[in-house]
């Protein structure tokens, strides 16, 4: 794949003005008229927006920069390279692994695509709960309409592979309905490795989509460089520190001072809430880093008489929100049901097992499938999700909760997926759970399931979305942040990223980061007097 245009590399050999890591040093300080920290959804979106508008920017990224040269396919090159503490961020209580990127692009390098509107019943809950009315469907929709055309956001026009096709298949024979999956792919080879960075540049992640641009406009952008305070003056944000890191986090010299007109947090759910708590930003009502959202993902895997393939293909093109509509948003959680790549180290080290009986599904990986059930939380009590706190050395860790009412939904997700992958054509079935069998009949299957003890490190939990933490609201007492993305007490910072979501979704966030992200940053340039920014 050497022949690929690579518009990294480019951009470099272009001047591109890139600072830390390998590249350029870092200097000691540097003035702006807009600090964006971090690089991903709602970072990129800003920056392009921005950088257009002839303002003078700085990125500041704590991943590295990489490339579709650097993008081999290979797992054991990109989770420790592209995700946030090598792939093994967790939980608190280390139940709930956590997916997040930490490289330019952050997690629009990795994601698997997946493009979804925010479901209509959650804005109309953000309207009834949070007084943010003027988010309905209507309202959004022009804003998404913008990041859709510039990312090439449309409906998955290949067929799916067979570990997608076994959902659609299953479900349309139970009378359940799926849909095609929209992504933002432009040229897409279909090789299957979304989640290790696009060898071919064809998916429109912030890294070869809006940050080339904004570079060429003159940005100024440091890797591996982190955020590490903001520093106060009354109501204002006088200055960024931030310091040089290696890969594996340590600290590898002097820090760098950015003063700015305004400041843009978009380091994503944790690691936004994570630098305003080191910072000591004002926090009256005590809302920082609570509410803060995971998508509780559990998974159910499944053996087939033929090769699924798992690995090879689109790794999401087909989806089903069915199971989110069966009841009030505010009753028994929801889930939507999507699949998961079948990658040797991503499948054996979320599936469970040891010994002889990982072996053996090792042996069997050809011929599983592998569904997973995406929980609602954000909408009843007893699914408020959790708080990012501070670590004794100052980094961010997520406290959450797995309920018993959350439970309850992985059992129920446990079922579906059963009957889905049996009426596709299953010869045994087996939820993720540590004490769950290989289940040859659905009679079997909802014994064992209706047996099985619902508990934490026994179901197994993971999330790659991750939402909330700096909660958007209509006024200061239930939120971190104004409709507009302002923070309600600091008045030359902003907020661009999921951690403004006052609920999870129950769909893939990055289409909403980029339809919020693109409405609040035509905002931030009127009040900066900028020029006004289509994006398209």
């Amino acid at each position: 794949m050497s022949s690929i245009p690579d518009p990294i590399v480019d951009g470099l050999q272009r001047g591109w003005k890139v600072h830390g890591g390998p590249h350029a040093a870092l200097p000691a300080t540097l003035d702006c008229d807009v600090a964006i920290i971090g690089s991903g959804a709602g970072a990129g979106i800003t920056a392009e927006m921005l950088a257009r508008a002839g303002l003078k920017i700085v990125i500041v990224e704590e991943g590295p920069l990489r490339s579709s040269r650097q993008f081999k396919q290979r797992e054991t090159d990109a989770y420790g390279q592209l995700y946030q503490e090598g792939g093994g961020r967790k939980t608190q209580d280390q139940v709930v692994n956590i997916l997040q990127g930490r490289c330019v692009g952050g997690s629009t390098t990795v994601n698997w695509t997946g493009s979804f509107r925010t479901p209509p019943d959650a804005l109309a809950y953000w309207g009834d709960k949070f007084g943010l009315t003027d988010f309905n469907e209507a309202a959004m929709a022009p804003w998404f309409e913008q990041a859709e055309r510039r990312l090439n956001i449309a409906d998955w026009q290949t067929a799916p592979n067979e570990n997608n096709d076994v959902l659609r298949r299953g479900a349309e024979k139970l009378g359940i309905p799926t849909k095609v999956v929209r992504r933002n792919v432009k040229g897409c080879w279909n090789l299957g490795s979304c989640g290790m960075g696009c060898p071919t540049n064809a998916k429109q992640s912030m890294l070869v989509s809006t940050l080339p641009v904004a570079l060429d406009h003159g940005a100024t952008l440091l890797v591996q460089t982190r955020a590490a305070r903001v520093e106060l003056q009354g109501d204002r944000v006088s200055a960024l520190v931030a310091e040089p890191v290696a890969l594996d986090g340590a600290v590898t010299g002097a820090p760098v001072r950015i003063t700015a007109k305004h400041y843009v947090v978009a380091g994503g759910a944790i690691n936004s809430p994570g630098l305003l708590l080191r910072s000591n930003a004002p926090d009256p009502h005590g809302l920082l880093g609570k509410r803060t959202f995971l998508h509780p993902t559990a998974g159910g895997s499944a053996l087939f008489d033929h090769d699924v393939a798992g690995w090879a293909g689109a790794p999401l093109s087909v989806f089903c929100d069915h199971f989110l509509h069966t009841g009030p948003v505010d009753g028994p959680v929801g889930y939507k049901l999507e699949v998961a790549p079948v990658h040797p180290t991503f499948a054996m080290g979320n599936g469970g097992g040891i010994g002889a009986e990982l072996a053996q599904r090792a042996k069997d990986m050809p011929r599983t499938q592998l569904m997973i059930a995406l929980l609602r939380d954000g909408f009843h009590a007893d699914a408020a999700g959790g708080a990012v706190k501070l670590r004794s050395d100052g980094s961010p860790v997520l406290d959450y909760a797995v309920t018993d009412y959350l439970l309850d939904g992985v059992r129920r997700a446990y079922l579906t997926m059963a009957e889905i992958q049996f009426a596709a054509g299953a010869q045994a079935v087996r939820p993720v759970h540590e004490l769950a069998a290989n289940y040859a009949t659905l009679a079997e299957a909802k014994a064992g399931i209706a047996g099985l003890a619902m508990k934490p490190f026994l179901a197994t939990v993971g999330s790659a979305h991750v939402m909330g933490g700096c909660t958007m609201a209509a006024d200061a007492a239930r939120g971190v942040v104004r409709p507009d993305g302002q923070h309600w007490q600091l008045a030359n910072l902003s907020v661009h990223d999921g951690s403004l979501f006052p609920t999870s979704l129950g769909a893939n966030p990055q289409l909403t980061v980029y339809g919020l992200a693109t409405r609040l940053t035509h905002g931030l340039l009127q009040r900066l007097g900028a020029k006004t920014v289509i994006l398209a």
